[in-house]
């Protein structure tokens, strides 16, 4: 189960090679960056969404203190999620204020966030194999592998025509590696407040990253061919997450 938990992670490098694409286009490259921001989009209502649920249910049963904790780390994670990577670009990237970070830079920061929701499928995954549900953990695979590739489509399509292979690596690995890490906790170990935790840090993440991705859309030519590319790139995260609607999971 921890190997097929590593497969699900491992789809993400199904989308990463996009970024490859010699001399797009700018209206293509404008309509990529659009389809990676609608694929974006969904994660944050996705993440969230899942984020508040624990909280909402300790408070409708009146457990005040699981709902203390895990509304105290739904918004640390959330906080440290967005201001962590305004540190990083800081300390690290030195770029000026107000200017585009370069598409590597992106790239690796939207890896960053979509690893820590990934981590969260992990532990779904892993849970559903300790409590002996097999065939749902098998079908939450199975989603989750779906969902991994647009993900990966989404760390990529920013940077079509300037990524190396190295980059696809490196990203892959941090996008898709903690679904495998989530997988071996989730079997031995599970909280609700892990859980909350980490998508939470998710939600931070993406919501920085798509202050970065935004202008870059808004400048692109031909606004209602991104426009297109937007509402693209949420119907397909959307449609790989009916998947797992599906599934009952």
């Amino acid at each position: 189960m921890i190997f097929l938990g590593a497969v699900a992670g491992s789809t993400i490098f199904l989308g990463l090679p996009i970024a490859r694409i010699k001399n797009p286009p700018r209206t293509l490259q404008g309509f990529l960056n659009a389809v990676a921001t609608g694929i974006l989009f969904f994660l944050l209502y996705d993440v969230l969404s899942q984020a508040i649920e624990p909280v909402n249910s300790a408070l409708t049963h009146r457990y005040i203190g699981s709902f203390a904790v895990d509304l105290a780390v739904l918004l640390g994670g959330l906080t440290v999620g967005l201001l962590a990577l305004v540190f990083f670009e800081q300390r690290f990237l030195r770029r000026e204020p107000g200017s585009a970070p370069s598409g590597t830079s992106l790239g690796y920061m939207i890896a960053s966030g979509i690893g820590m929701h990934n981590f969260s499928e992990g532990l779904a995954i892993g849970q559903a194999a300790s409590t002996g549900a097999i065939q749902l953990a098998v079908l939450l695979i199975v989603g989750f592998g779906l969902h991994n590739m647009t993900e990966g489509f989404g760390i990529s399509a920013p940077l079509a025509g300037s990524a190396s292979w190295r980059f696809i690596g490196i990203a892959g690995l941090i996008g898709g590696g903690p679904t495998f890490l989530g997988t071996l906790l989730g079997i031995s170990f599970h909280a609700d407040f892990v859980y909350v935790l980490f998508l939470s840090l998710a939600a931070g993440s993406i919501i920085y990253v798509l202050s970065q991705l935004l202008p870059l859309v808004r400048r692109a030519q031909m606004q209602q061919v991104v426009m297109s590319g937007l509402v693209i790139g949420f119907t397909i995260a959307y449609g790989t997450d009916l998947v797992l609607v599906a599934t009952g999971a």
